[in-house]
């Protein structure tokens, strides 16, 4: 597949080196010679310093010939106009556009990313994404991850092992035994920062962060499982208003009428915006950093901090002084990846990657076959992957112990109509079943044609 990414800042790379890791043929284009250097020899790619939205650009990046068109840049008319030179000059089958700001997405200016108008196929709104991701994890609370899937059916979870949790030092082979009515399959385990596909001898050690698949009504049970039994959040306080803060708080306004929510935001007038757009949160403008300012808006007395600044430091800062005053639990923003081993050690309770999330949400329209979703793990590690098995797939009609799966590929989950099936030796997967699995990186590509359409299905 031939695919065109403007932008080659810390998404678009990501997205570069997934996509020529599995033999894509990748073009990168940005404006800053400093980055297509970084990319040029850190990837094997073509990158050239260019406008992605100047017709000559993208005629120079293979527009002509491309299947796909992935708009990164950090500015959002940028990547909507290369959408556009890309459908009416070179007729570019997939677009795809990373917009921000939240003016361009209300819902009665719809009509402007019409056919008729600006024809972009998907539109990305990262701060929409993180939002909704913290918010899951508000109602999952002792779960550093939580992922839906199936029309939530089943989930994605991540946990943090301790000393104290009860299936440390178990075989996984033994879980089964141990929990035999959970529907449990552990499909990675990140250990000092390497991930690793975990097989039925290995064990889970005191610091690792497990990823586990479970039926959704199963969930308090499989938190329980892994001494995790921590009560929902009623008290939250934001530290932020920019679109991810008030996102948000809108969310919890409206949906969420148990919690009461409180928004700390340094900026004044945006404080004064940010409090007009609220209904019943209150807002207080003042610096996340300041005790006096943390101590008004009761962190103490607080279950939950979001700190979702436009400043990692910050970020990390506030989360570590709010629980040092009595907050229970901390959720953090945080774009460094350089961050993330650090930030656990120092008592940040959930970290959120808005660069990981962006890429999964792209991922998720890149893969080819009868894919519903697709969610990046650990940095490049592998992918969740959830997929319609066709009467065609190798997966379709045998037992699956006779079913030569690749290596680094683990299955989670069957959904067969309103029923989770936990995978066994013994299972059948049947035409229209929904299956949810994990592959490795170098996996992914042999996942795709397992189910893809095959022509004698015609």
């Amino acid at each position: 597949m031939k695919v065109i990414i403007c932008g080659a800042g810390q998404v678009g790379f990501s997205i570069a080196r997934y996509l020529a890791a599995e033999n894509n043929d990748i073009t990168v284009v940005d404006q800053r010679p400093e980055l297509i250097r970084s990319i040029s020899d850190t990837l094997d790619v073509q990158a050239f310093v260019g406008y992605a939205s100047h017709p000559n650009v993208l005629e120079q990046a293979g527009a002509e010939d491309a299947d796909m068109l992935i708009a990164v840049t950090h500015a959002d008319e940028v990547n909507m106009m290369s959408c556009q030179v890309a459908h009416s000059l070179f007729n570019v089958p997939t677009k795809i556009a990373r917009v921000r700001n939240q003016n361009y997405l209300q819902p009665h200016w719809a009509n402007l990313f019409s056919r008729e108008n600006m024809p972009i196929d998907v539109i990305i709104s990262p701060e929409i994404e993180v939002a909704r991701a913290v918010t899951r994890r508000l109602q999952v609370p002792g779960a550093m991850d939580v992922i839906p899937l199936a029309e939530d059916r089943v989930r994605l979870m991540g946990v943090r092992c301790s000393d104290q949790t009860p299936v440390v030092n178990t075989p996984l082979r033994q879980l089964t035994q141990l929990f035999p009515d959970l529907q449990i399959v552990v499909v990675g385990i990140v250990r000092q920062d390497k991930a690793m596909v975990p097989s039925a001898e290995d064990q889970m050690l005191p610091g690792d962060e497990v990823y586990f698949v479970v039926a959704s009504d199963q969930t308090q049970r499989a938190l329980a499982a892994f001494g995790h039994e921590e009560t929902a959040a009623r008290r939250v306080v934001i530290l932020g208003g920019g679109n991810i803060g008030l996102f948000l708080a809108q969310t919890l306004d409206n949906d969420f009428p148990q919690v009461n929510a409180k928004v700390i935001e340094m900026n004044r007038e945006r404080a004064q915006y940010v409090a007009k757009t609220l209904g019943r949160t209150m807002v207080l403008h003042g610096d996340v950093l300041d005790p006096e300012i943390l101590d008004e808006a009761g962190v103490g007395q607080t279950e939950t901090v979001i700190a979702v600044t436009n400043d990692d430091e910050t970020n990390i800062l506030a989360s570590l002084l709010s629980k040092r005053y009595g907050s229970q639990r901390a959720i953090t923003l945080i774009n460094k990846g350089t961050y993330n081993t650090l930030v656990s050690t120092l008592g940040v309770d959930v970290v959120v990657n808005p660069r990981t999330i962006t890429v999964s949400k792209i991922l998720q329209h890149v893969r080819r076959g009868r894919i519903h979703s697709v969610h990046s793990l650990h940095e490049g590690f592998g992918e969740l992957i959830e997929a319609d098995a066709l009467e065609t797939s190798p997966l379709v009609g045998r037992p699956l112990k006779d079913v030569n799966l690749p290596a680094g590929v683990l299955l989670g989950a069957v959904v067969r109509g309103d029923d989770v099936i936990s995978p066994r030796g013994n299972t059948v997967i049947q035409g229209g079943d929904r299956v949810i699995l994990f592959a490795s990186a170098s996996a992914i590509k042999k996942v795709e044609k397992m189910f893809s359409v095959r022509l004698e299905f015609f």
